[in-house]
């Protein structure tokens, strides 16, 4: 009981601090995590097996949250090897993410994304509807394979750059970019980080992804570029002739046209892998090892600057994370919360899928999806196994409800706070009345769809 309690208070302290944000994300992991081993499995633990006369190891629970020694075993780098479960520390979700960091700020180096978004805007004449079509569908795609944080940062700085040359307000597009790079992201496994965590605790590939949360999101893109379309057209609108002829040719972008080749060459190896890896039985780990390894060979010159760029933070985050759910999954605390889940659904599929795609959304518009995703995972873990459901069924509603709820509000996910920055610092600052009128009604127009595809489809 005394592990118990001590757990849930360091990790609702953990969230409080994580929505405030009074200190670095990843420092209030690390801190939340270390206090885990400490009072969670050296004190707490070590109390209740006392007292009821049970025998108890805390070095072995802490080893075990640690993980280390899965990393030396061959269903780690192999799936086909043999089983890969593992709690605590999901090692394979660090190493994979490190290795798409790395190779994203080699692709950033050479300019890949700018000469991208301006190819693309020369494609269609320059045309501000066309654009805004164009950069939907490219948000979403890139999202697909790349993190949503660097597609918006890139994005939403060229759409900034053609909002100042063909004299439209960038907010509108900004903000569609923002809720298709979220919708992008929950078409495969390392879209989004709910999804790697997701698909590398329960084995899913980045096809299984695909074919499920993928054909969600392929009909929600539809919706979404008719939604804005309608929504933000007039304020789209240019009011003034502009001279094409004067803006900047996309080859201008590239910094470095070798370097340029093997980027582009790197990020489809990338995605090659990703997408056969549920035949070739590579782990995600290996693959982003793999890629890491090639990318840094490719840039031995420049490896301080991509270093330097590499969000290390996020990756501490995660690690200290996974330390304070393996400490609510050791005590038996997210036991509970699928026995509760179970109870109140009273065994019925319909409302357990219900309450986990709308209670996920509900929570990732106002706290981090990733701790959500986190300490979900073993829950329909437990719900699976009690009531006979099928845990794919669970996987994509937890994966459509982490990914899109998080659109809803300004805060929700990373991406979201990267887009208004950058439409802050151009001048164009969005409150959160106007976030929420535009993206909003989007969220719950998805989550509506998603909802029915899974009923009809899965149940």
């Amino acid at each position: 009981m005394v592990a118990q309690i001590t757990a849930v208070v360091i990790f609702l302290v953990m969230f409080i601090l994580i929505i405030t944000e009074k200190f670095p994300k990843h420092f209030t992991t690390l801190v939340c995590g270390a206090l885990t081993l400490i009072l969670v499995f050296g004190v707490g633990m070590n109390i209740d097996n006392h007292f009821f006369g049970k025998e108890y190891n805390g070095l072995e629970s802490i080893l075990e949250t640690l993980n280390v020694k899965n990393i030396f075993t061959a269903g780690f780098w192999y799936t086909a090897a043999g089983e890969n479960e593992s709690k605590g520390i999901d090692w394979a979700t660090i190493i994979f993410l490190i290795g798409m960091m790395i190779m994203v700020e080699g692709m950033a180096r050479v300019g890949f994304f700018r000469w991208l978004c301006l190819r693309l805007a020369k494609l269609v004449k320059y045309k501000v509807i066309p654009i805004f079509i164009v950069f939907m569908t490219m948000s979403a795609v890139l999202s697909m394979f790349i993190d949503s944080i660097t597609v918006i940062l890139f994005l939403s700085a060229v759409t900034v750059e053609l909002a100042g040359l063909l004299k439209f307000n960038p907010v509108p597009m900004i903000l569609a970019e923002i809720f298709c790079a979220n919708l992008g992201g929950s078409s495969t496994m390392c879209g989004d980080p709910p999804n790697i965590i997701i698909g590398s605790k329960l084995g899913y590939s980045f096809g299984d992804f695909l074919t499920n949360t993928g054909a969600i999101a392929g009909i929600g893109l539809v919706l979404m570029i008719g939604y804005f379309y309608l929504v933000c057209r007039k304020q789209l609108a240019s009011k003034t002739e502009v001279d094409v002829s004067k803006f900047p040719d996309p080859k201008d972008a590239i910094t470095d046209i070798k370097g340029f080749i093997v980027s582009t060459v790197i990020f489809a190896l990338a995605v090659v892998l990703l997408i056969t890896h549920g035949k070739t039985h590579l782990s995600v780990a290996t693959i982003g090892l793999g890629i890491a390894i090639i990318t840094i060979f490719a840039n031995i010159k420049y490896l301080g600057i991509i270093f330097k760029k590499v969000d290390f933070p996020t990756v501490l985050f995660f690690m200290g994370l996974f330390i304070v759910v393996g400490g609510l999954e050791q005590t038996h605390i997210l036991e509970l919360i699928a026995t509760f889940i179970k109870n109140v659904s009273a065994g019925n599929a319909y409302v357990m899928i219900a309450i986990i795609i709308w209670v996920s959304a509900f929570a990732s518009a106002f706290i981090d999806n990733i701790p959500f995703a986190a300490t979900m995972v073993p829950v329909i873990t437990a719900l699976a196994g009690s009531t006979g459901v099928d845990i794919g069924t669970m996987a994509w509603a937890l994966s459509m409800g982490t990914d899109i709820g998080g659109s809803a509000t300004p805060i929700g996910a990373s991406a979201n706070v990267v887009g208004m920055a950058v439409a802050q610092k151009s001048g164009h600052p969005v409150g959160w009345g106007k976030y929420c009128k535009i993206s909003a009604p989007a969220t719950l127009i998805v989550l509506v769809l998603s909802t029915v595809i899974i009923f009809v489809r899965y149940l």
